[in-house]
Order: structure tokens, then sequence, then C-alpha cells
């Protein structure tokens, strides 16, 4: 039991990463499906609604449970806020990029070309957190 707190301590960003990442993954692609799938709008908006919904869901566990974020000032708040979002705009395009190509010019599988997208996208996500958005607490790891 000492092992796997040791080990929890030592690696509990990318644990919570991984287990918050998930549900954000899991939040993007039900939202993405019940956009698209079950009401009938185009990929693209179905994807960016979906985006949105997720990054707000990301910002919040990121903050609170994996970075552990202390913003003393709602300024200090807009900041991290805004790099957040800024960031994930980044990968917004790319996700939009692998969506569009994947589904519309390549005629695959909407939902599994959505899982293959968000595997990069949470890759490339995790590195913008820890090294630019939320790097004063990731420096403490």
């Amino acid at each position: 039991m000492k092992k796997i707190i040791q080990l929890w301590h030592r690696y509990q960003s990318v644990l919570s990463y991984l287990i918050f990442g998930g549900l954000t993954t899991v939040f993007n692609f039900v939202a993405f499906w019940l956009f698209n799938d079950l009401i009938g709008w185009p990929v693209w908006l179905s994807n960016a609604i979906a985006w949105f919904l997720s990054v707000l869901f990301a910002y919040i566990t990121n903050k609170l449970w994996v970075f552990d974020s202390k913003t003393p000032t709602a300024k200090a708040v807009l900041a991290e806020a805004s790099s957040f979002f800024g960031f994930r705009l980044l990968s917004f395009f790319v996700d939009e990029a692998i969506m569009i190509i994947g589904v519309t010019v390549l005629h695959g599988n909407n939902l599994l070309v959505k899982f293959l997208d968000q595997v990069i996208v949470v890759v490339m996500n995790w590195f913008f957190s820890k090294l630019f958005i939320f790097k004063d607490r990731a420096d403490k790891d």
C-alpha cells in the first residue's frame, strides 16, 4: 500500500490528467454524438460545440484537481483561462481538420475518426498544460 501511495504522489498530475482527460474525452465524444448523430447537425458544428463544452469542463477539472492551480485574483483567473482556451484553440484546429478530412474527405466512420482524433488532441493538450498553462504548478512536480 505504501508503494501505491508513493507512486500516486510521484505521478499524481499525470494520473489525474489521464483520469480527467479521459472524462473530458468521454464528455466530448458524447456531446459530438448527441449533436451529430442524434440531432443531425453537420460534423463541423457538432465538433465545435462539443469542443467548447469539453474545454470548459477540462479547464475546471485541470485547474482544481490536476494542477491544483491557485489564482488569487480575478485577473489571474482570466489570464489563466485565456491561456487555457487559447492553447486549446490551437488543438481545436487540429481537431476540426482531422474530423473534416477523416469524415468528409475520406468518408471514415465519424465516431471512429472522433476517437482517433481525441487521442492526438489529448496528447497535445497535456503538453500545452504542463509546459505553458499551469507551468508554475507543474514545476513543483
